[in-house]
């Protein structure tokens, strides 16, 4: 029976689904990826470690489906944007890969965001640059490692190099493209944006960019005999996974905001001409003639998964060598808190905020009497309202009236209401749990002729929908506990490079 690979690679899990080609998934395998954070505002990844994770996912994937791997028709991969991935010049990887929670560029984009870059930047290529931005960490590179930037041979994203990994064949695609060497008006790559940003020498690195359902290559008899898939199995070039989320979850289209509740905060809609702000992003969407609008920051459930590595790692442990989910044993909790009033609130800028590279988390409105589930409401509750800041920017440039919700948390009920309420519009789920996976499937499916285009979406996506409208005395609770939220982060905002220097500062011994 024919089935379609996808292959979502995330900041902290890669994973390998197998679907059938009505959409069913077959098989999951997910495999945990170490991140490296050998200094402040440094977060790194082995290359060769993510592909030996990855390739294991396939293979146990394979093994959970009972089908033999020669059903699989085609392969596409998605993957976290931003950051870099870098190959030499004999294509081996050079140095370890840098994630896009990565803000080590932070002065640097200080300086372009003060000076002529930024507007010059967004009128040329649709988006002022960011700290995870290639355009960024390239010139961090150039700045304090020239010797590895004298050895760029191959300037790739994450998901590209998975997909090298499979066919041995470098590249990319248009929506990667597009994060920060593309002309926003043509689409196409501009050497001018590498004047820009300063690394102009790099013109002949930035990778060939194919469509997204093309087919690039074909899995080679070494990566086979590896991972159990069939030598010659095609590959199509893939998408950033902000797009291939959208697509999976139904909500990649005109007149809805998709929300993508990962490790980044995500809020994208689509759009038939160009539109730039500095609020968000105008990218290259899957088709010529189209522009993905996004509005993002690092800030969204990377901060809930460090607060259940850092203050439920035992019930975590537990849970999993159990075989149970650590957010099954909280829920009680957080419903628990959820019906009750609280004054705790959370700022989720561990990583990164939309107020600057000098933005950090706290919790503010804390007292003795609070628990750990007073804890994790703050937490979600200030997931959603990071969301709701993009939302807000993008419904100031676009009209929708409607969210699609992907991610980790649109499977708790209680969760995705709180976010309706937050951003008070309806907000749709699907019962797609490998949202981005799925978009990377059809994009395979798309490339081999199983589908008319990555669109055509074989699902009956009413029937495995589900809405949650907002509740209006909620909403209202909402608004006030959201501009309390604003205020504080606005009185905060010239505290927070205090706070940063401390980091600066000699230890005591």
């Amino acid at each position: 029976m024919p089935s379609l690979l996808g292959i979502d690679s995330g900041l902290t899990v890669t994973k390998a689904v197998i679907f059938d080609i009505d959409g069913t998934p077959l098989a999951a395998a997910r495999r945990r990826v170490t991140q490296f954070m050998p200094k402040a505002r440094h977060v790194e990844r082995d290359m060769d470690q993510l592909w030996t994770a990855t390739a294991d996912a396939i293979a146990e994937a394979i093994k959970l489906s009972n089908r033999p791997a020669s059903d699989i028709q085609a392969i596409a991969a998605t993957a976290h944007g931003d950051g870099i991935y870098l190959l030499d010049r004999s294509k081996k990887p050079l140095g370890r890969a840098i994630l896009s929670l990565d803000s080590r560029a932070g002065s640097i984009v200080e300086r372009w965001l003060t000076g002529p870059v930024a507007d010059q930047s967004l009128v040329l290529t649709g988006q002022v640059p960011h700290v995870s931005a290639p355009s960024a960490l390239l010139a961090w590179i150039k700045e304090h490692e020239p010797a590895r930037f004298a050895e760029i041979g191959h300037i790739l994203s994450c998901k590209d190099w998975l997909r090298f990994c499979l066919t041995g064949v470098a590249g990319t695609d248009r929506t990667e493209a597009s994060t920060s060497f593309t002309d926003v008006s043509t689409q196409d790559y501009s050497p001018d944006a590498l004047k820009l940003f300063g690394v102009d020498e790099l013109v002949g690195a930035l990778p060939h960019a194919s469509r997204s359902d093309e087919v690039v290559g074909h899995v080679t008899a070494a990566v086979a005999k590896r991972t159990g898939l069939a030598e010659g199995t095609p590959v199509v070039a893939g998408l950033h996974d902000v797009t291939a989320s959208a697509l999976g979850a139904g909500g990649y289209a005109e007149g809805v905001v998709a929300v993508i509740a990962g490790t980044y905060s995500i809020n994208e809609t689509l759009s038939s001409e160009p539109r730039v702000d500095r609020r968000w992003f105008c990218r290259n969407a899957i088709a010529s003639g189209q522009w993905n609008n996004m509005s993002i920051s690092p800030a969204s459930t990377a901060n809930y998964d460090w607060f259940l590595d850092q203050l439920c790692s035992n019930e975590r442990t537990g849970a999993e060598a159990t075989g149970h989910s650590i957010h099954a044993l909280l829920a009680p909790e957080i419903e628990a808190a959820f019906n009750r009033p609280s004054s705790a609130l959370f700022h989720p800028y561990l990583f990164g905020s939309p107020y600057g590279a000098a933005a950090s988390a706290g919790f503010f409105g804390l007292g003795g009497w609070h628990d750990r589930g007073d804890m994790l409401r703050a937490v979600l509750e200030g997931i959603a309202f990071n969301h709701k800041i993009h939302v807000d920017a993008l419904s100031d440039g676009f009209s929708f009236n409607q969210a699609r919700l992907a991610g980790g948390v649109s499977r708790n009920p209680i969760v995705v209401q709180m976010f309706a309420d937050v951003l008070g519009i309806p907000v749709t789920v699907t019962e797609t749990d490998e949202a981005a996976a799925w978009g990377a499937a059809l994009c395979a499916g798309a490339g081999v002729g199983i589908y008319a285009d990555p669109q055509s979406d074989p699902r009956d996506v009413v029937r495995i929908a589900t809405t949650y409208h907002p509740d209006s005395a909620r909403s209202a609770g909402y608004r006030v506990r959201y501009e309390l939220f604003k205020d504080i982060a606005d009185a905060m905002t010239p505290l927070w490079p205090r706070l940063g220097n401390l980091a600066a500062q000699p230890s005591q011994d």
